[in-house]
């Protein structure tokens, strides 16, 4: 019966069953089966003989002489047996010699066929081997049977010997034209030497010419066939390697079935795949040789209904059933896509399926790759920007208002370019890598981390999270990213800003929330790195403010609107101005004067700073060719305009056009400068000087390693930075200690300093104590414009300091009625304002400085404190204690609670 494939459920999967069919089977299909049967193993046979020997000079069907000729000697001689029957005996001498030699020399036939087919061997000697092999044995023969009749032996049984051996010499020589009719021709014309009579040579002759003409057309006919033959084999063996190619390269094999479903071939490279080898593969169902899902997969499906239906398929894509399969993601997991057709015998009967397999492995591999690389981080395997925005985008468009809360976290990794810069990129890199595993342990599964790009990191945390617990994450995500890191021998420390956005109160899609924790990071790092900082509406007002800064900046620039301002810089032991230093002053039409720290910034960021750096400097050497020689002015260099290679020529050529000494210009480079290529940083310190300009190191300490650069920088003075000089006075401080440490550095270099933002008289006495040489603050001297500084100057340069003896704290402003106790009596009187150290009070008179006072807040709250100066109705009393302000900058004791006092 002739197999219909079908669907039977099986313990692995689906499988492919015989079905019995109503029709007959063919016996042409299975004669088709036992061709291509014995077709294939031919073919194996003929590619390992093609494979062990190669091609010979000549083709064995260009030989004259067959291989072997024995079984024509055993015919022969098994011809001559009835015939002596029939003639009562055998012939007489010479023609029985002649009968044995016939024999004999066909017998010997391979010997004369081996020296035919050595190398070398001429035509000459071919012919004359086919005058031994094949002509003198059947003229021998013919001599025998024609030399026999006259012996008795009956014409009639001689030319049916002769007959026969004809015939027999016709199968042995049958494809070599030349022998077969050398061998006719020869055992014909011994009866011409019998009968010698003229009708007798005449039919001979006549005999050898149709012989001749005969074997010339089927020497013609031999040849074309031979051709179109051997054309045939090339297109074959062609065919036959282009297809053994294919195979070898595992890309694609072949396959083939039977009616039943069962494989009849399949290339040895696909078995291998399989782990088997072809024979233990043949007879098995074509479905066996795929991976059997637990459930039956769309593409098992396809194939069963191909089979069933016996219709053509294309490019079916299937997991190969391989050894030890597991799940889609083992590495060793192989995938093909299967072809075939149906094949049809000549009576329309069904026969199978035939068809070819390519491998996809490793098409799907890569096509995994790109997906990976198109959704993850290559470098530390997080989710990247494309992959996390889908994901916040998903969350966002939940069809529940609950589902749609999360929280959003941004992260910048504070000095990480540092690390760059110093240990180079590959340090970086795997420093990033030990980063992304540490901030996967911290927020582990409770959401999702990713990296944008560069040292910029996101985490998702999804679910509504009452904003404590956002702290507290955000809290434990810099504490662990700041930890010491040890990468590549090195240790390495940085820290972390981050940024938290929640939805949906900070917006409620993907760029609102990405805006606006954007903007909350750039809060974190304002506030000085290392911390967390919650998005606010305020914040977007500051961005909206700082974007329409940086616009009016522009317009100001283009309008000439920015102007100098200098502060003296005074000379401690003399009390002179010697300097000034030009500070950049915008009086905005709308919001008035402007400090640097408002704009430079928004230069810096839109690329603005480096044309108001050359401005600054071409004002500058202007306004100083005006003043005094003796009188210099010192110009801050923003880092990225030193690291403009341009910036000697832009000096030089101020310089020039002022036409003032390069000595009288100072410029104050920061710290940051040091951070990148140390080589260029050098080489610009050595272009500066070349030009004669003095170099001073501004904000001194307030940076990275400072002693380390101060080796190799060629600076002319050192600034101390306000935060030592502010409080350095103040009982307890250890900032004198530090200002007293710069000055001797600075003095064993052979280098001035000069002390920042003195402000008071006590500050002004301790630098000067401590060895600064150079003053600049409020005590002497604020900002001027151009003009009132060179009317100072050109006046008298000696100044002389005024301002507060020292230093007081912050104080808050309010307006509230207190008891003033003292000696037993009660005095009302208004608070004005109130600082940790002390109150500024109304309505107080007739009490001496020095008074021990006891002042009673709302509430019945109590702090004792002495009464430092009376004056015009106001008093100053300074507390025995000083009061510790909330978190907020309110005083406790000011809102009926217990006073709170610092000890």
């Amino acid at each position: 019966m002739v197999a219909r494939a079908g669907i039977s459920g099986s313990e692995g999967g689906r499988q492919i069953v015989p079905v019995p069919d109503r029709a007959p089977e063919s016996p042409d299909c299975e004669r088709r089966e036992g061709e291509r049967r014995e077709t294939l193993r031919a073919g194996e046979r003929h590619t390992t003989l093609r494979a062990a020997h190669p091609a010979p000079v000549r083709r064995s069907h260009e030989h004259f002489l067959p291989r072997h000729s024995r079984a024509l000697a055993l015919l022969l001689g098994l011809a001559y047996v009835p015939s002596a029957i029939v003639a009562g005996g055998l012939p007489d001498g010479i023609a029985l010699a002649a009968g044995f030699a016939s024999v004999i020399l066909l017998a010997v036939g391979s010997v004369f066929s081996r020296i035919e087919r050595r190398e070398g061997t001429g035509l000459a000697l071919r012919l004359a081997l086919v005058g031994v092999g094949v002509v003198l044995p059947m003229g021998c023969a013919g001599y025998t049977v024609a030399h026999w009749v006259a012996d008795g032996l009956p014409w009639q049984w001689a030319v049916a010997t002769l007959l026969s051996i004809n015939a027999a010499s016709a199968t042995v020589y049958r494809t070599r034209v030349i022998s077969l009719f050398a061998a006719k021709i020869a055992t014909w014309v011994p009866f011409a030497l019998v009968d010698p009579s003229p009708l007798t040579i005449s039919a001979m002759i006549a005999a050898g010419i149709a012989l001749m003409l005969i074997a010339r057309f089927e020497w013609k006919d031999t040849q074309r066939r031979r051709a179109s033959s051997e054309a045939r084999e090339r297109v074959a063996a062609r065919a036959e390697d282009i297809l053994r190619s294919f195979e070898e390269t595992g890309e694609g094999w072949f396959w083939e079935t039977d009616r039943r479903g069962q494989l009849t071939y399949i290339s040895p490279k696909a078995a291998h795949v399989l782990g088997k080898r072809p024979g233990q593969v043949i007879g098995r169902p074509l479905t066996e040789i795929v991976h059997p899902a637990p459930g039956a997969s769309d593409a098992e499906r396809t194939l069963a209904f191909h089979l069933s239906a016996r219709s053509a398929f294309q490019d079916i894509e299937l997991r190969a059933a391989t050894l030890g399969s597991g799940g889609e993601d083992r590495e060793d997991a192989r995938y093909w896509a299967l072809t075939g057709r149906p094949v049809y015998d000549s009576y329309k009967n069904f026969c199978g399926f035939r068809g070819h397999g390519t491998d996809l492995t490793e098409k799907r591999r890569s096509q995994q790759q790109v997906s990976r690389l198109a959704h993850y981080d290559s470098l530390t395997g997080l989710a990247n920007r494309v992959q996390m925005s889908r994901a916040l985008e998903q969350i966002l468009a939940a069809p529940r208002e609950r589902d749609r809360a999360c929280a959003l976290f941004l992260l910048d990794l504070d000095r990480f370019k540092q690390v760059n810069d110093t240990l180079g990129h590959p340090v970086g890199d795997a420093l990033l890598k030990q980063v992304a595993q540490r901030l996967e342990r911290v927020i582990g599964p409770a959401g999702r981390c990713g990296r944008l790009g560069g040292d910029e990191f996101q985490v998702i945390v999804p679910a509504p999270q009452t904003r404590r617990h956002l702290a507290d994450v955000a809290r434990e995500i810099i504490a662990s990213l700041s930890q010491p890191y040890t990468v590549e021998g090195h240790a390495v420390v940085i820290g972390a800003s981050v940024g938290v956005a929640v939805a949906p109160d900070h917006g409620t899609t993907s760029e609102d929330l990405m805006r606006n924790v954007d903007l909350a990071l750039y809060a974190a790092k304002d506030a000085g790195r290392g911390c967390h900082r919650f998005y606010s509406d305020e914040l977007h007002s500051a961005a909206e403010e700082r974007a329409e800064l940086e616009k009016d900046l522009r317009e100001a620039i283009a309008r000439g609107e920015l102007e100098l301002h200098y502060q003296p810089v005074v000379h401690a032991a003399s009390e002179t101005i010697v300097a000034f230093e030009a500070l950049m002053r915008w009086n905005h039409p709308r919001r008035g004067s402007l400090a640097p720290d408002k704009f430079i910034p928004i230069a810096e960021d839109a690329g603005l700073i480096d044309q108001l750096g050359q401005w600054a400097l071409r004002t500058a050497c202007e306004d100083l060719a005006r003043w005094p020689v003796a009188t210099s002015c010192a110009v801050n260099v923003s880092p990225l305009q030193f690291a403009n290679p341009e910036l000697p020529n832009v000096v030089a050529n101020a310089l020039a056009h002022a036409g003032i000494e390069p000595a009288r210009l100072e410029l104050e480079i920061t710290e940051n400068v040091f951070v990148g290529d140390g080589s260029a940083t050098e080489s610009m310190f050595a272009a500066l000087k070349r030009v004669g300009v003095r170099l001073a190191l501004d904000d001194f300490g307030t940076g990275y390693s400072s002693l380390g650069y101060l080796k190799k920088a060629p600076f002319d003075r050192i600034k101390i930075d306000q935060s030592f000089v502010r409080g350095a006075s103040e009982k307890g401080s250890r900032n004198g200690a530090i200002i007293a440490s710069i000055t001797s550095l600075a003095d064993a270099l052979g280098m001035d300093t000069t002390a920042e933002g003195v402000e008071t008289l006590d500050e002004l006495e301790l630098v000067r104590v401590l060895g600064c040489s150079h003053v600049q603050g409020h005590v002497y001297h604020r900002a001027m414009d151009a003009s009132e500084a060179g009317k100072l100057v050109e006046s008298d340069t000696a100044v002389c300091p005024e301002g507060p003896r020292a230093a007081r704290s912050s104080r808050t402003n309010l307006l509230r009625r207190v008891l003033i106790m003292h000696a037993g009596g009660t005095v009302s009187a208004t608070l004005r304002n109130i600082s940790e150290g002390g109150l500024l009070l109304d309505g107080v008179r007739n009490i001496p400085a020095g008074t021990e006072v006891e002042i009673e807040f709302a509430g019945g709250q109590r702090a004792s404190g002495v009464i430092r100066w009376n004056r015009d109705g106001r008093t100053g009393i300074e507390f025995d204690q000083p009061l510790e302000r909330r978190r907020d900058g309110s005083f406790a004791i000011l809102a009926g609670a217990p006073a709170r006092l610092a000890g």
